[in-house]
């Protein structure tokens, strides 16, 4: 799943599972797919080298193994792998900040850990704003950020505006084929 909201795209090693599930799959391989399909949807989206922020799980990104070791266990091997597949990754970073900076322009596109590290990120900038791009499919999926909208249905006040930004970014994934690794 990428989240795409204005300069921000986002992607996240786990999604809807517990915050304890979450955790158990920040794995090396698990973060190292989740580079190459981000850098690769990046790639579609029109940047042809895309550099990826990685947010760390722990506050502060572990601090150095004070605050949790998945950091230096997981997360910076799967960098470094990244790297030396030509992919230009770094971090990890703090995920109280990672976003900021990728909204900023400092980056094109930050990996989550989780869902709600990454979609609260990416909700802020307006929730009606926001796209959803399922990734790794043989097709393009896009849908509305905040799913379906229930409490509108049938009467009227629906917003049409995520479905508009999904649109739009269907057809600009549309138009440019599958980028290559570099």
């Amino acid at each position: 799943m990428m989240l795409v909201a204005d300069k921000l795209r986002v992607t996240h090693v786990s999604t809807h599972v517990s915050l304890r599930q979450a955790i158990d799959r920040v794995r090396t391989e698990r973060i190292l797919k989740v580079l190459q399909l981000t850098h690769d949807a990046v790639r579609r989206l029109g940047i042809e080298k895309p550099k990826l922020a990685v947010a760390g799980l722990n506050p502060h990104a572990g601090e150095g193994g004070l605050f949790g070791d998945e950091e230096e266990k997981y997360i910076a091997p799967a960098i470094a792998q990244a790297r030396t597949l030509g992919l230009d990754a770094s971090g990890p970073w703090p995920g109280d900040t990672v976003f900021f900076r990728t909204l900023q322009g400092e980056f094109d596109g930050a990996v989550a850990m989780y869902h709600d590290q990454g979609h609260v990120a990416a909700k802020m900038l307006g929730i009606w704003r926001g796209v959803n791009v399922t990734l790794g499919l043989p097709i393009i999926r896009t849908s509305v950020e905040h799913g379906t909208d229930f409490s509108n249905a049938g009467t009227g006040r629906g917003d049409p505006r995520s479905l508009i930004e999904a649109i739009k970014l269907a057809a600009i994934l549309a138009s440019n084929p599958a980028g290559a690794r570099p």
